[in-house]
């Protein structure tokens, strides 16, 4: 059985509001406060109403007596260079790192994109964007701390309206939250206001498994998080629910199908099309020989693709094709539970791909360059590596 969690964002959802649902679904204040370690910001939580529905609503502050050079930047605004360069200060482990700087990017890159400007351009306002990597660092720590394996999400609700910014007056939803639901499923909310923050969207898209319908759960824990702003008629509400979930159903995961027919392009060009597919984030991508009207032989190319990388992807496409165009469509893809071992042969080690259904091993494969590197190293036959290494793959099963 597999920990599993699930966003139910109905009517918002921002950086605060996920703190707020992992204490109220059992995580410690503490704990999460403990996890910023010397990032000058405190936490407080408190138990508030929303809609008439009970939350836990948790602050963000400055620590007293804070100064503007606590840490790079100012207390105005700091750079996304000054957030990264905290953040790889910070005591943490390494994958949580590696989350957050993640998360943080893709923010970072989203508010580029709205303002023209270079991604090191990019400032952060309100408490100089320390609030921003207390969000991030928390909602990393929170989640592990409440043992969850895997994080799913519902489509993104978009409000309508205007929201007052350090840029000015913006339109609801904010143009850096369109940019990070990019390929994500999205539901219009009759609210006037903004629900969902760009923190609150770049932490959803990033680190959500799936966004769609929940994955089948046992259900153990339903939490609520406040947000700061009471809006008439609704609960302004994130709700978490924790569960177990087998490991064979919750390994289905919405992806993005791009493709386009070519009749003119250079067969010498097509390798460097699909490095490129590829280079963009593309999960596969292959090309395949089909008969176009009046007779003309022509080439389908296809790309499967993440939906944050979506975008992405369909640049490379047509940047490194002869298309004038593409399609795109959502499709599932549901795959085995998988992990890397080792297994040693006559000429070295090989590495192999383990299949999982139901915990149980059902197949295995060995990594091709491995024994291709093995071969030419040995002077061996790749198939006579190939083969050694299935079969002490096969002993797995």
């Amino acid at each position: 059985m597999m920990k599993c969690a699930y966003l139910d964002i109905f009517v918002g959802i921002s950086g605060d509001m996920l703190l707020g649902v992992l204490v109220d679904a059992g995580c410690p204040l503490e704990a999460i406060q403990e996890a910023l370690g010397d990032l000058p910001v405190v936490l407080t939580a408190e138990k508030v109403t929303r809609g008439g529905l009970r939350g836990t609503l948790v602050r963000v502050e400055a620590s007293p007596g804070a100064t503007r050079s606590s840490s790079p930047g100012t207390h105005a605004h700091r750079s996304w260079r000054d957030l990264a360069a905290i953040l790889d200060a910070l005591a943490m482990p390494e994958a949580r790192r590696a989350q957050a700087q993640r998360v943080l990017r893709r923010l970072a890159e989203a508010e580029a994109r709205v303002h023209g400007v270079a991604v090191e351009e990019v400032h952060f306002h309100e408490l100089g964007g320390l609030d921003t990597l207390a969000d991030i660092v928390g909602a990393l720590a929170g989640l592990e701390t409440l043992g969850v394996e895997r994080l799913y999400a519902s489509p993104i609700p978009l409000a309508y309206g205007w929201v007052d910014t350090a840029h000015g007056r913006l339109p609801v939803p904010p143009p850096a939250v369109m940019e990070l639901v990019r390929g994500f499923p999205t539901r219009l909310v009759d609210v006037e206001g903004e629900t969902v923050t760009p923190t609150g969207a770049a932490l959803a898209t990033t680190l959500a498994a799936g966004i769609g319908e929940p994955p089948p759960l046992r259900v153990s824990t339903v939490a609520y998080g406040a947000g700061q702003k009471d809006f008439p008629g609704v609960p302004n509400l994130l709700r978490l629910i924790l569960g177990e979930a087998r490991e064979s159903d919750v390994l289905t995961e919405e992806l993005v199908l791009l493709e386009t027919n070519l009749d003119d392009m250079n067969p010498e060009l097509q390798p460097a099309l699909l490095n490129a597919l590829f280079a963009a984030g593309a999960l596969d991508a292959w090309l395949t020989p089909i008969i176009m009207k009046k007779g003309r032989p022509a080439l389908l190319v296809t790309a499967l693709a993440p939906p944050d990388r979506t975008e992405a992807v369909a640049q490379a496409l047509l940047r490194h094709s002869t298309t004038f165009g593409l399609r795109l469509s959502r499709c599932e893809r549901r795959c085995l539970e998988r992990e890397m071992r080792q297994v040693e042969t006559p000429w070295g080690p090989v590495a192999v791909k383990v299949g999982f259904l139901d915990g149980q091993v059902i197949t295995a494969a060995p990594e091709y360059e491995d024994c291709a590197r093995l071969a030419e190293q040995q002077g061996v036959p790749v198939r006579r590596i190939y083969a050694a290494a299935l079969a002490k793959a096969e002993e797995m099963l």
